[in-house]
């Protein structure tokens, strides 16, 4: 989406989609203490009152009867507060969805203006429209209220590689800041998903021993509005818990297509991975409305790859694997990585069209697993699955691997994610 709103620059001009809406002032702290007096009062007048009329009673009825009119002060104030809250975000929701309108006209003007538009950029004008269609049902699912979850039982977690102890800062890392708690990540996460502070990484995935880039691996890191970096083991549980995973994985998809159209048009025969949550395949009208993207870029399917983690695979039912399986027949293929078991089903992942798996180094070089780990790539080569090895840091760490006969490697030794650029 950023690339899509570099057009809106000072001194451009812009279609206006909708009338601005006046602003409205937010509550005072002198406006909130004049309430909370004003029930405090209440309810002390009436607790008097009710003794003054009726003496003979017992005093402590008085006083649950101004507690119950404080009580119902407090409540309307409470929900006065929560109305005000939640009318301020639908506005700056509503500003957000008309800027998405304001590109769509912009992007229809640019193109009909355009004499050499036909017929190649037509089909390209109906693939960016599906795309600002689909980053505009990603706007509108942020007004939804989500009730908070409660935790994974599974804690499963798709966090990027980390960096080794001798890896280099990144020219684009953010100084250390203080940690944060999961509250302020979760608002972290809401804003930036708002404000559109998701970033892409691309991490390279190489052909052994050559190191020649095949594929890349895509990662998502939110962007604080101070600029911290919030890394995904950190707050990928959290989002899922709160039901935000579903739209950070929808715009690193519809970010993968940009990319991928963009190595297109270089000529560059590259392909991408990209993590995909089961929330993210159960949810059936973005899946809808991707398909119907990809139907405008059916080329550049079998240029991605979705990956699932092994815990998301064996714990697939059946509505999730028949998911895969529509997927497979249109074309997508899928890669299995985090894996911890050996005794891998490949029969099963062959049905669904599972074409990669990616194995941690330490698992790959462990003494223990040698004869396991010479039979899955076998069984492997035989059934053309690529085997992947992973968090490949040093060259010690590459030698022992190529000894043991894998054709792909990924880790910091052949590079860092970085920040993908933006798709012109």
């Amino acid at each position: 989406m950023k690339a899509l709103t570099a057009d809106f620059r000072p001194g451009t001009a812009v279609p206006t989609a909708a009338a601005p809406t006046t602003p409205v002032p937010a509550m005072t702290l002198l406006t909130h203490l004049v309430y909370a007096l004003a029930y405090l009062i209440a309810g002390g007048s009436a607790g008097a009152a009710l003794w003054a009329l009726r003496p003979e009673a017992d005093p402590l009825v008085a006083c649950l009867v101004g507690a119950l009119v404080v009580l119902a002060g407090a409540l309307v104030h409470e929900a006065v507060t929560r109305l005000e809250r939640e009318r301020k975000a639908a506005r700056r929701i509503a500003r957000l969805n008309d800027r998405v309108e304001e590109l769509a006209q912009l992007l229809e003007r640019r193109l009909a203006a355009d004499p050499d538009a036909q017929p190649d950029g037509g089909v390209r004008y109906d693939a960016v429209m599906q795309e600002v269609k689909l980053l505009q049902s990603l706007v509108a699912r942020l007004t939804e209220r989500r009730a908070p979850r409660p935790p994974s039982a599974s804690g499963e977690r798709r966090p990027a590689p980390s960096a080794p102890p001798s890896a280099p800062p990144s020219a684009a890392a953010v100084p250390a800041a203080p940690p944060m708690d999961d509250a302020a990540v979760l608002e972290a996460v809401r804003d930036a998903l708002k404000a559109d502070r998701i970033d892409v990484y691309l991490q390279p995935i190489v052909s052994l021993p050559q190191r020649k880039h095949r594929f890349y691996e895509v990662f998502s890191r939110v962007r604080a509005a101070d600029g911290q970096q919030i890394m995904p083991d950190r707050y990928l549980d959290i989002a899922e818990r709160e039901g935000l995973i579903a739209t950070i994985d929808n715009l690193q998809l519809v970010r993968c297509v940009q990319l991928i159209r963009e190595t297109e048009r270089r000529q560059h025969a590259i392909g991408f991975f990209a993590n995909i949550s089961a929330a993210t395949l159960a949810d059936a009208e973005f899946m809808r409305q991707f398909l119907n993207m990809m139907a405008q870029n059916h080329a550049l399917v079998p240029k991605l790859v979705f990956e699932l983690s092994q815990h998301a695979v064996s714990a697939g039912g059946a509505v999730t694997m028949g998911i895969l399986s529509q997927l497979a027949r249109l074309g997508f293929r899928f890669s299995m990585d985090q894996v911890t078991d050996l005794a891998i089903d490949l029969d099963r992942l062959l049905r669904h069209e599972f074409r990669c798996i990616k194995l941690d180094r330490a698992l790959v070089l462990d003494p223990a697993n040698a004869g396991r780990i010479r039979e899955l790539r076998h069984r492997c080569a035989a059934e053309g699955i690529d085997l992947i090895v992973e968090k490949i840091e040093t060259e010690n760490q590459l030698v022992d691997v190529l000894d043991t006969g894998f054709d792909f490697g990924q880790g910091y030794l052949f590079g860092e994610p970085r920040l993908s650029r933006k798709p012109e």
